[in-house]
């Protein structure tokens, strides 16, 4: 193995962003670094392949021109050797090199035409637009990105994730729609417990961190490695926005998921994950779908062709419990659900009201999490994991465990994290699925009928820290005490005055 560092990668791969700052907005840096990164290491590993494969007795016309010996073609337009040579009109050569890199692979299709290197909106005129662009290039020219230069063979994907993070944290609010904090993939996860040969799914996948836990999770299972080792899980996920869907493909090809199906369109009104007219089904349903989302789609819902919404219609401008029957209806009949929510799902009525009533009755869900405030980016609410189960443990049906979890987390300048010991905390009490005083309640479900279908956590786990125990005995001598001491102060000060002649 080479001597790249992660350190060393994530460092240079960050620092690529003081070369665009001041020139494009934040929230833009990702597209045009990601894009660079993903041109570097295409032609890297395409140029390391071709010289193996001479290395070992191949003509240089088949190593260098032939699509079937390498994973991903590199044409010759878009190999870093040609685009370090770029000096002038450089963004609309490198607009060219992802266009050719697309039409010679088809996975690569729509990955790298949302990036746009010839934007003068974004990058300035011709001139300054060059001079950009091509400190770029020299920049990323400093690394090598060949498996024969990385120290760690896995390190490129955890760098995509590094970046992902500091752009979502750079970004503030806008970095809501395309991350979620790992330390809450991390705890869905393990409280889903994905397994080896498993369906999973994400309806709203972002760039795609909560497909990718899943699948290291799966491979940590089974002695195997992410990045390295093949994934015996199958991933799918959906994605409305368009340059999110192109960095959630890109994150999957670096970890080296290069089979996952991800989908671009709108999940509630155009679900693209069907076969045979019918939906897909999934052992495990990971999501983080935007909070309370307006005009999410009830204009349709009523005429659904997939008949996803039995339970009701949420409010035309709170698309939660949407999502959530969507989830609900890709469910396979041994599967779980994992989901992100606001906490104004637990008890809001009208609409949500009937369908949390219909979810309850049909003894969907296993447990209700509430999470600290200040978690996310891009609001300040405090959230809850639900996790919905159609094929509960015989000692779970009739009932549903409360853990109160908001008060365990790290408070940051910016933001809360959970803490890695939050996270242990609150799977083993879904794993224990028992009663812990002021953190977790199992409540048969026959007392949350009798609380109307309210599921709000703090009706059911007494939060308040309890009184102090009063010794009645110690503390009346204390009283006689400081009585006994005020009595003989009066005293004191009574002798003093008549000293004075002031009584007599």
């Amino acid at each position: 193995m080479g001597n790249l560092t992660p350190t060393k990668l994530n460092g240079h791969l960050w620092a690529a962003a003081d070369i665009l700052r001041g020139s494009i907005d934040s929230s833009d840096y990702k597209n045009y670094i990601f894009g660079f990164l993903f041109l570097k290491r295409l032609s890297d590993r395409f140029e390391e392949e071709a010289e193996h494969l001479i290395a070992e007795g191949e003509d240089d016309d088949v190593a260098w021109a032939d699509p079937d010996e390498h994973q991903f073609f590199v044409p010759k337009r878009a190999r870093w050797t040609e685009i370090g040579k770029l000096t002038k009109d450089v963004g609309d050569a490198l607009n060219k090199a992802c266009a050719a890199l697309e039409e010679a692979n088809a996975t690569l299709e729509g990955v790298l035409l949302g990036i746009d290197f010839n934007d003068s909106r974004k990058l300035g005129d011709g001139k300054q637009r060059d001079s950009i662009l091509h400190r770029m290039v020299g920049h990323f020219s400093e690394l090598s990105l060949r498996n024969s230069d990385l120290s760690e063979p896995d390190m490129l994907g955890r760098a995509y994730e590094y970046l992902i993070e500091k752009f979502a944290d750079d970004a503030g609010k806008k970095g809501g729609e395309f991350y979620t904090p790992q330390r809450v993939v991390e705890l869905i996860t393990q409280l889903l417990d994905p397994e080896d040969g498993m369906r999973i799914c994400d309806p709203t996948c972002g760039s795609g961190g909560m497909l990718i836990q899943s699948a290291a999770y799966v491979a940590k299972k089974s002695g195997r490695r992410l990045g390295t080792d093949p994934i015996n899980v199958t991933l799918h996920g959906q994605e409305k926005n368009l340059g999110t869907w192109a960095i959630c493909k890109m994150n999957m090809l670096l970890h080296g998921l290069s089979d996952a199906r991800i989908e671009k369109g709108d999940t509630i009104r155009e679900p693209k994950l069907v076969h045979g007219g019918e939906l897909m089904v999934y052992d495990r349903v990971i999501a983080n779908p935007p909070f309370s989302l307006d005009k999410w789609g009830v204009e349709m819902a009523a005429e659904d062709p997939f008949q996803r919404f039995h339970y009701g219609l949420p409010p035309k401008n709170m698309g939660d419990y949407a999502f959530v029957q969507h989830m609900l209806a890709t469910l396979s009949a041994k599967g779980m659900v994992g989901v992100v929510m606001p906490l104004g799902v637990l008890f809001r009525g009208s609409g949500d009201g009937d369908i949390r009533k219909g979810i309850v009755d049909d003894d969907l869900f296993e447990a209700i999490i509430g999470l600290p405030e200040n978690l996310f980016y891009g609001t300040g609410i405090p959230a809850t994991v639900l996790v919905l189960n159609r094929d509960k443990p015989k000692k779970r049906k009739g009932k549903i465990l409360f853990i109160h979890a908001a008060e365990g987390f790290e408070a940051r300048s910016n933001q809360n994290v959970l803490r890695t010991e939050d996270v242990r905390g609150i799977v083993a009490a879904f794993r224990k699925y028992s009663d812990e005083d002021r953190f977790s309640r199992v409540v048969p479900v026959e007392e949350v009928r009798e609380n109307d279908y309210n599921l709000n956590i703090t009706r059911y786990v007494d939060t308040l820290e309890p009184e102090e125990r009063i010794d009645v005995r110690s503390a009346m001598a204390t009283l006689k005490k400081l009585e006994g001491e005020r009595d003989a102060a009066a005293a004191k000060m009574d002798e003093l005055l008549r000293r004075l002649g002031h009584v007599e």
